[in-house]
């Protein structure tokens, strides 16, 4: 019993813990924006609060799902659980589009019938601050974390542009949080200009437009993440940097002349490497052994790679691998 709880304890230090805190902030923020949205009837806040309570619960997945993605392969499931991360995120998914029909239900509700501002202006100003404050937090967080995953050095502004650039190559848990709070900070400073302009104008409309176009704006996130998952679910070929990085630690080896063929497939945030190598002629069974143990030490030591499964042949005097 003491080795289970051991194991479990290890598991929840690996999960995410962007997708932790991110999915707690967003709790705090859902409840704050609810309670600001009935004293003030904001159709804005309200979709805002949507928007909050669907990334909480989308984070929550996520985080319980990464943590089980890290579980060791077993002889049942020898390639591992890194795909466990995606039909959680699916399932999320699901939360979202939920929550983005119905602010656009509310947003259209309130162009047909529009709301008088209420007494709650200062109170719906310093949610939405709070609001932009945590998420905005969130946001330069994952971006950074998007640049680490993705191996791009990157500082001050670059940090952004980088992220954007570098958003596919990032782990699921990253992706999502990176594409969930970049949704929030928008709708949060969309929600504070329809509170502001609705307090000091006659425009009340605008209400009910910022709430449909932040219901869309989840719409987009859904299905960005739908997407990306429902191929992680699939199976999908690695990028060519990490091909090409792996491809490189293999042939840097002495006696490794060629690459017959080589397939890398990604598993969750990890990616699992099949692979035939050609090696130089003359060598013996125990010896060719030997150079396979070796390749493959040094190909696990990349951070990136979960499992690798490599077969020997002899050189054939052709030169086979061609990158993609």
């Amino acid at each position: 019993m003491e080795l289970e709880r051991e194991s479990f304890a290890g598991l929840i230090k690996k999960g995410n813990k962007s997708s932790l805190i991110a999915a707690l902030g967003n709790t705090i923020l859902a409840i704050a924006k609810f309670f600001a949205a009935a004293l003030s009837g904001s159709g804005a806040l309200f979709a805002s609060a949507m928007h909050s309570t669907a990334d909480a619960v989308n984070q929550g997945f996520v985080y319980v799902g990464s943590i089980l993605s890290e579980k060791r392969p077993t002889p049942r499931f020898p390639t591992g659980f890194g795909r466990v991360i995606n039909i959680f995120c699916m399932v999320a998914v699901i939360v979202v589009t939920i929550m983005a029909y119905e602010t656009i239900r509310e947003g259209w509700h309130l162009i047909q019938h529009p709301a008088e501002a209420g007494d709650g202006f200062w109170i719906n100003v310093g949610v939405l601050v709070l609001n932009l404050v945590i998420d905005g937090v969130i946001l330069v967080k994952a971006m950074k974390e998007i640049n680490v995953e993705a191996r791009a050095e990157a500082a001050g502004f670059g940090i952004i542009t980088g992220a954007f650039k570098n958003v596919g190559r990032a782990a699921p848990p990253t992706r999502l949080v990176f594409y969930e709070d970049l949704v929030a900070v928008s709708g949060a400073a969309l929600a504070l200009i329809s509170v502001v302009v609705i307090s000091f104008t006659d425009f009340v409309l605008i209400d009910g437009l910022v709430t449909i176009l932040i219901g869309i704006l989840m719409i987009g996130v859904a299905f960005r993440v739908g997407y990306d998952n429902m191929v992680g679910l699939i199976g999908v070929a690695a990028p060519k940097d990490i091909e090409e990085r792996i491809t490189g630690i293999i042939l840097r080896d002495k006696d490794v002349t060629d690459i017959n063929q080589m397939r890398i497939m990604q598993e969750g945030r990890y990616y699992h490497v099949e692979t035939r190598i050609e090696l130089r002629q003359g060598l013996t069974l125990a010896e060719a052994d030997d150079i396979k143990v070796r390749v493959k030490e040094e190909v696990l030591k990349d951070p990136d790679i979960a499992d690798v499964g490599i077969g020997i042949i002899e050189d054939d005097g052709d030169i086979d691998w061609k990158p993609s």
